[in-house]
């Protein structure tokens, strides 16, 4: 026998509640996150904030000094973009629990979010495929030796 309206309509208001006070929380853990990554070359620390923004940048053991310019913006830039990323992803998994179907209440089907539009399509690719590329030769290097400033 199905259930009586009213006693569904608890239920989803129930959930509703319950889910508003988590992306609530969810809200607050996330304006206080902040990631930050290692260049390739371990010469640059770049911090990035909640919503991606770059917060800080570290030059680390003096190596800077012994680096052309573009050398030091290719570091600092591979740095900002993978704290960036990590952020993202973390935005990401964060968010999942609020995409999902309710199991409690069948009406309340989840929403579908598009990460690839909002983050770009790097975010998506699992971590061995990141992995994977951070051992190859990133293109800014390969393209400092091809203007044959080394």
């Amino acid at each position: 026998m199905t259930e009586p309206l009213e006693k569904r309509l608890e239920k989803a208001m129930a959930e509703l509640q319950a889910a508003q006070e988590a992306v609530a929380r969810t809200e607050r853990e996330l304006r206080q996150a902040s990631f930050a990554v290692l260049s390739s070359d371990r010469a640059v620390r770049a911090t990035v904030g909640p919503q991606g923004e770059l917060a800080g940048i570290e030059f680390l053991e003096n190596k800077y000094r012994d680096m052309s310019p573009q050398e030091l913006a290719a570091s600092v830039l591979e740095a900002a973009n993978a704290a960036r990323l990590k952020m993202n992803r973390h935005v990401m998994k964060a968010m999942a629990p609020f995409t999902e179907p309710s199991s409690n209440v069948p009406e309340l089907k989840g929403f579908e979010l598009d990460w690839e539009r909002i983050f770009g399509p790097e975010v998506l690719r699992d971590d061995e495929d990141t992995a994977r590329d951070d051992r190859a030769i990133p293109a800014w290097r390969d393209a400092l030796g091809e203007d044959g400033e080394d």
